[in-house]
């Protein structure tokens, strides 16, 4: 899953797009090799404010009519916690979408059943401007995988396919390194729950803490390892920046694995 974020405030600066070059750039990441699309018009990075439903719509509409008309078979996703936006986006030809704040909007809910769209449930701990003001929890994998579910299976009770679901622990949302560390251990849990699961951790602070790069631009070979990681322990989506390095990863990985 590519990132395409049309924002100018993104925590990773190359990820960046302006309305008139992310058309181009998603195409690029197809011809690289990324399955979805992933769009969204507003920085939820740890401090991030919250922007207008209208600034954030005029920013992704026009991005996805324009991606799906060039490219009808591509999949679509849209990065978004307002459902006024997300309602937009799937009538304009998005296929799922991506809730940050894990449908605690109500009406986020309702639209998902109401159109019967594939949706990833992310968990984050407070608001994005407060998130990691000392996030704490009791257990952070039961905790987050038990939020997760019970969402999922409130889907799933009112009629939703599960097959249309995807669950994200939401590494950086609301969590310290430990935290990030031991979701990232805890694929078993996630996967146990029987739904697909999603990894977004390309680039990320946790990377950063690991490796010791402070700046986002360095922490590709390090996000690389950790999505081999991930493939191999069966995560099954992997969001990330780089698709044209990424696809070349598991080509060679692929091309040694008997």
């Amino acid at each position: 899953m590519g990132i395409l974020n049309i924002t100018p405030d993104s925590f990773f600066s190359n990820s960046r797009y302006s309305i008139d070059d992310a058309v181009k750039e998603a195409k690029t990441m197809i011809k690289n090799g990324a399955d979805w699309i992933d769009i969204g018009g507003e920085s939820t990075r740890p401090g991030a404010s919250k922007i207008s439903i209208e600034e954030e719509t005029n920013r992704v509409i026009p991005v996805i009519k324009q991606l799906r008309n060039d490219n009808p078979e591509v999949m679509i996703s849209i990065d978004t916690r307002n459902h006024q936006v997300a309602r937009l986006a799937i009538e304009n030809g998005a296929n799922m979408i991506n809730d940050v704040s894990g449908l605690r909007d109500k009406q986020m809910l309702d639209l998902v059943l109401e159109t019967g769209c594939a949706i990833c449930i992310m968990h984050m701990n407070g608001e994005p401007g407060n998130m990691q003001d000392n996030p704490s929890y009791s257990d952070v994998v039961e905790e987050v995988a038990s939020q997760l579910e019970q969402k999922a299976e409130e889907l799933v009770a009112k009629g939703h396919s599960k097959e249309l679901i995807v669950i994200d622990p939401g590494i950086g949302f609301g969590k310290t390194q430990e935290h990030n560390l031991k979701l990232m251990k805890a694929i078993d849990r996630f996967k146990s729950s029987g739904y697909a699961l999603l990894w977004g951790i390309s680039r990320k602070s946790v990377i950063g803490n690991i490796t010791g790069k402070s700046d986002a631009s360095d922490r590709l070979s390090g996000t690389l390892a950790s999505s081999l990681f991930a493939s191999l322990n069966g995560v099954d989506m992997l969001r990330v920046h780089d698709i044209d390095e990424h696809s070349d990863l598991f080509k060679v990985y692929d091309a040694l694995d008997d």
